[in-house]
């Protein structure tokens, strides 16, 4: 029984790390449990009509720590338990017949991988003694792991609300209409900067798919309220009379179809066009797309 709740234990660590692995350093940023966890916390955000507002990316986020953290400390208790009290000397006053096994083995993995240090007990046996500085550096590491994962999605939210908020502006200004009268290089280089912003949030929904759960309350910050405006720059840019604009356009329409790739390969979102898939985003987050 003893070998069986080590192994387990064991399994649980290594599934636990392995996760955090492919969530934070993996190229789709998620690994299988992460993904559960922020799909589930999706869809019931999308079952109460997002009443949470914007606040479900990052309880998601959190809800996904506490689960790394679950993990490693029923995983490090189980590897312990054959070992309470035994395998520990304890501090005077301190009787561990006093403390059910379990939940002493609880204590002793909550505190190791806290990185607290063990004042009133002391592994004594030398597999323990061995496995708590172990604990204790995969504590350290998972504390920094969840810190870098709050501070590596704030880029790409920026990027994101950027190019919301850059459409939002020339939706504002009908910035479509009469392109053909303007000088073709800077309208050429308008659609080059909504072209390279729109690439760079198809890149970020791939390598940083936690922030699809996170909804803007401003919707000129939206980018699922704004996007739509994207494809009325395409067109318009496909019907101009100068070459460069319509290959300008060519390369935004190129540009968004990665984008509509990204978001229903990863994502609740659906559509065999990029007209159907931006509809589905923008529907997907509550959104109403803004009238050009």
């Amino acid at each position: 029984m003893d070998v069986l709740l080590t192994l387990i234990g064991v399994v649980l660590i290594v599934v636990g790390l392995q996760d955090v692995f492919h969530a934070l350093l993996h190229p789709r940023s998620q690994g299988t449990l992460t993904d559960l966890v922020l799909t589930g916390a999706w869809r019931l955000s999308r079952a109460t009509g997002h009443a949470l507002g914007g606040i479900i990316g990052p309880a998601a986020m959190v809800a996904v720590i506490l689960m790394w953290v679950l993990f490693q400390v029923t995983g490090w208790a189980l590897v312990s338990l054959p070992h309470v009290p035994e395998g520990f000397s304890y501090s005077p006053g301190v009787d561990p017949a006093d403390y059910a096994r379990p939940a002493e083995a609880v204590y002793v993995s909550l505190v190791g991988l806290a990185t607290l240090g063990l004042d009133d007990v002391v592994p004594t046996q030398p597999i323990i003694r061995l496995a708590f500085p172990l604990e204790a550096l995969t504590g350290f590491a998972l504390l920094t792991a969840a810190l870098t994962w709050f501070t590596q999605i704030y880029p790409p939210l920026s990027r994101r609300r950027a190019l919301a908020t850059g459409l939002y502006g020339l939706a504002s200004a009908r910035w479509h209409e009469g392109l053909d009268a303007r000088n073709p290089a800077a309208v050429s280089r308008v659609l080059d900067d909504v072209t390279e912003q729109v690439l760079h949030v198809g890149v970020d929904f791939t390598q940083h798919s936690e922030t699809y759960n996170f909804r803007e309350s401003d919707p000129s910050l939206a980018l699922a309220a704004q996007l739509p405006y994207a494809l009325v720059l395409r067109d318009a840019a496909r019907r101009a009379a100068s070459p460069d604009v319509r290959m300008s356009g060519e390369r935004l329409a190129g540009a968004l179809e990665r984008l509509r790739e990204a978001l229903v390969s990863g994502f609740t979102v659906d559509g065999d066009s990029v007209e159907e898939a931006v509809a589905s985003y923008a529907a997907d987050h509550g959104r109403a797309p803004r009238p050009a």
